[in-house]
This record gives C-alpha cells, structure tokens and sequence, in this order.
C-alpha cells in the first residue's frame, strides 16, 4: 500500500496522485458509478421529487403552473440548479444520470481526500468502505443537496486541513457551493475546520476544552429544543449507539443491519489488534487522539439531536436530521481507520462486505425500478394535468421510505403530483400560493396525503389515487377516482402498524 509523504501544500500531491495513479483512479471511478447505470432510473428515494421539481421550474418559466412560483435561495439548491439546465439539453433521465454521477464522484473522492490530508495515508484498503458509504443511506433517501454539500465538504476540509496558499484559497473558494448545496454540510465544514485548527494550535492539557466546548455547545441545543413550546421535536426511540455511521449502511431490510454490524464489528477488530501491536508507542496516540474526539464529539451530538424538528407551529418539518448526520460519523470513523497500519486482509474483508452490500441492493432497487415501471404505464394513460395523490408505501422493515417519489418522476409530462411536499414546505425553490391548482399549499395537508389519512375536499375534485392494490405484489398499482369526504389510503396496502 502506499502513503502520501507529507508535503508543503496539499495540491501538488494531488497533482502527483493523478501522474502516479491515473489509471487505477480512472478504473475505480468508473467502478463507483456502477449502480448509477444498472436500471433505467437512478432509484433512489427522493430524486424522483428533485426531477419532478425540476420539471415544474420549467413550467413556471413558461407560464404554465398557475399558482406555483420560483424562490431566490442560496441553499439547499446546488443539485437542483445543476440538473435544471443539463435537463434542458439532454433531457430528464440523461441529466438525472449525469448530476447523480458527478454527485457520486464528488462525494467518494472528497471522502478520499479527506482521508488522505487527516491520516497522511492514501487510503486504498477503505475504498470498499468509502463505496459502501457513497451509496448508503443518504444517497437512497434521495437527498442529493445534503449528500453533494457534504463531499464538497471534505474536498474543503481536506484542503484546508493542513495546507497553506493556494490550498486555502482553493478551500475557501468551496465553502459558498457547499452552502448552495445544504446548510448542515457547510456548518460541519465550519465546525471541523475551527476544531481541528483550534487543536492544532492548543496545548496537550487545554486540548481538552475543545471536546468539553463542543459537547456543551450540543447539549445547550438540546436544552433549547426541549425548554421552548413553540420548537415540536421527534426523538429517535433506539439506544444512540445504534446511530454510530454504520447505520448509513442499514437500508432496505433487516439483512442490512447484519450487514453492518459485521462490517462494524470487523471494524473494531481491525483497530483493537492496530492498538494492540503498535499502541505502546507514545508517538501512536497524538495523531490518533483527533481523529478519535471528533468522531466521538459527531457521535454524541447524534445522541442528543433530534431527529425530526418543526421550529414554529406555521413551518414544515425539518426531518431525518440523526439519521442524515451520522454520514459524518461514519466518515470520521474512516478517519480513525485509515491510521491504522494498512494489511491486505482488511482490504479483502471489507471488499467481501462491499460485494454482499451492492448485490442486496441491487436486488432491493430492482424492486423499486418494478414499481416505477407500474407508475409509468399508469401515467401514460392519463389526460395531461390529471391530478393525483399517492398512497405507496414501503415494504414494513424498509429504512428507505420514499419509494412514492417514482410517480412524481413518472407523471413528468403527464399528470400532478396534488401531495407534491416541495413546495408547500417552503424549503426548496418551488413555492406555492394559496389554492394552487396543481399542488396543496399547506404542510399538514401534504403530511396527511402522504401518509394516507387525507380527507378529501371539495375544492380538491377531480382528483385520483395511485395506491399499492396487491400486498403480495407492492410493485403493483392502481388508480381510482377520490370523492370529497372520504380519506385517501382507505383500499390498497396499508403497513402494519
């Protein structure tokens, strides 16, 4: 294996990177870009949300969303705004290909780098984990703003990690995209970059008072949350050690979670043996001792946040918040391992891992690419502008739970997703007014159509229901007529509760 040598700058060892390893670079890369071509659809959660959206925008620019409008923001957009105009030349499913495979690249090659700037180790026996990760739980919820701000996070930290001149520029220079992609990708990059800089430049014993500061700073949060009424918060009920980053790897069923508590626990033996051979050496642990706080700093603070947040009783919820956040926990786990010694056999264990974990799902996103084919055949039938609401639900021990998504990218030129959360949410650039026709403009409501409980109003009709007609097929759909009074979701699948 080799080792990056320390250097003056970070940059010209990423330029001799390139001359050395070139090919196995090109080679891996196209690796990691597999599951992005393996079915028609890049199946992942809420992209389907971000394409439709995307469509909309282009609506309004002509004039032909009554009711809808574009919002000026400088977050939460980067993904969105990158695949808008790559759609207007290539079209929808070419460009959703292309931006969630550059996406891809960034965050595997940003994790790498991060690695590579934190250890002084080029980190080839973690590419199985950096893979795994790429396309874990974040990537299959879809949420493409918070999964492209976080690799472009790592490309800034590890710039800025230890580098002088032209690195600093270059990393500052990221900091603005990553905002433009997601809020929490650039309060990471601010957080760990003070962390870090701050420990560097600390004695051994006032060091302490980083992970002191940085754990009161959470609990003051969680204070906060808990102290003021108008703030409704969701706590995840599962012991937090449970969300310690490998959890990014439990996705579609209970084999997931096998999965990676093997993975985890190969982890943890990979580490013990690394300490036990090598950790009697005083120069072992200064280096260490970093990678370690701020991997138990990220995991205390996934232990005290909540996991849905709603910060006034007029805004949208802020949801998923744990389960998004221990990406940083894993990747800084990463960080701890790529200190270690590398050996072959790690590389081949997690390898071993990688290949189960990519053929789990490529069988679970077979399944939701049955379902989008459904979708399609129904939307195609439809009169354009058809309104509809979506009652589909995943399979009962599922953690991806956006598999509805696939009719918004489905009804793309046909009909109107009415439950459509974008806009209403007030969180992405689609807006909504008051009694729009093509989509519900109050957060409650698209809450309840998702959920299948939605009492249908006057005003809504006409209005049909996509819905899971056969519990021993839930690729299977159907469409039906809504009448005013009754509730979505009252025929079709419904999970145990």
């Amino acid at each position: 294996m080799a080792s990056a040598e320390p250097s003056r700058s970070f940059l010209p060892d990423a330029i001799q990177f390139l001359r050395k390893y070139w090919q196995r670079a090109g080679m891996l890369s196209a690796l990691v870009l597999l599951p992005c071509f393996w079915h028609r659809h890049v199946e992942a959660g809420d992209l389907g949300s971000h394409v439709y959206n995307a469509w909309l925008a282009q609506l309004i620019e002509k004039g032909q969303a009554p009711g809808l409008y574009l919002h000026r923001q400088w977050n939460n957009v980067l993904f969105d705004w990158s695949l808008d105009p790559i759609a207007r030349l290539i079209g929808f499913s070419a460009a959703e290909k292309a931006v969630v495979s550059a996406c891809a690249l960034i965050f595997f090659w940003g994790v790498f780098a991060l690695l590579t700037a934190a250890t002084q180790r080029l980190p080839w026996f973690l590419t199985p984990c950096i893979t795994m990760l790429a396309y874990g739980y974040v990537f299959n919820m879809g949420f493409f703003n918070y999964y492209l701000s976080i690799g472009l996070a790592c490309f800034s930290l590890a710039l800025l990690w230890r580098g002088r001149g032209i690195d600093l520029l270059i990393g500052a220079a990221l900091a603005p995209l990553v905002l433009l992609a997601h809020p929490l990708g650039f309060l990471w990059l601010a957080g760990a970059l003070l962390y870090v800089k701050a420990w560097n430049r600390l004695g051994p014993w006032t060091r302490l008072s980083l992970p002191a500061g940085a754990m009161a700073s959470v609990y003051a949060v969680r204070w906060y949350i808990t102290h003021h009424p108008e703030c409704q918060a969701d706590w995840l009920p599962d012991p937090f050690y449970l969300y310690n980053g490998a959890d990014q790897l439990a996705l579609y069923g209970g084999r997931y979670i096998t999965l990676a508590g093997a993975a985890l626990l190969f982890g943890v033996f990979c580490v013990a043996l690394d300490v036990w051979s090598r950790g009697r050496e005083v120069s072992y642990w200064k280096p260490l001792r970093l990678l370690l706080e701020l991997y138990l700093v990220s995991l205390w603070a996934t232990s005290l946040l909540p996991e849905s947040l709603r910060p006034s009783a007029d805004a949208a919820w802020v949801g998923l918040l744990v389960t998004r956040l221990t990406i940083i926990s894993a990747i800084f786990g990463l960080c701890v391992m790529n200190y270690l010694k590398p050996r072959k056999w790690h590389l081949a264990g997690f390898s071993a891992a990688a290949a189960v974990f990519f053929v789990f799902l490529y069988q679970d996103t077979s399944f939701v690419a049955r379902l989008e084919n459904h979708a399609e055949k129904i939307a195609r039938e439809l009169p354009y502008g058809t309104r509809v609401l979506t009652t589909i639900f995943a399979p009962p021990d599922s953690r991806v739970l956006f598999i509805s998504h696939v009719v918004d990218r489905a009804c793309i030129g046909h009909c109107f997703t009415y439950g459509n959360y974008e806009p209403s949410s007030k969180q992405f650039r689609v807006r909504v007014l008051p009694d729009s026709p093509l989509v519900t403009s109050m957060p409650d409501d698209t809450e309840d159509m998702g959920a299948g409980v939605y009492e249908v109003q006057d005003e809504d009709l006409p209005l049909k229901e996509i819905y899971q007609c056969d519990e021993r097929d839930l690729t299977k759909l159907c469409i039906r007529d809504l009448a005013a009074g009754e509730k979505n979701g009252r025929i079709g699948y419904r999970p145990p509760q």
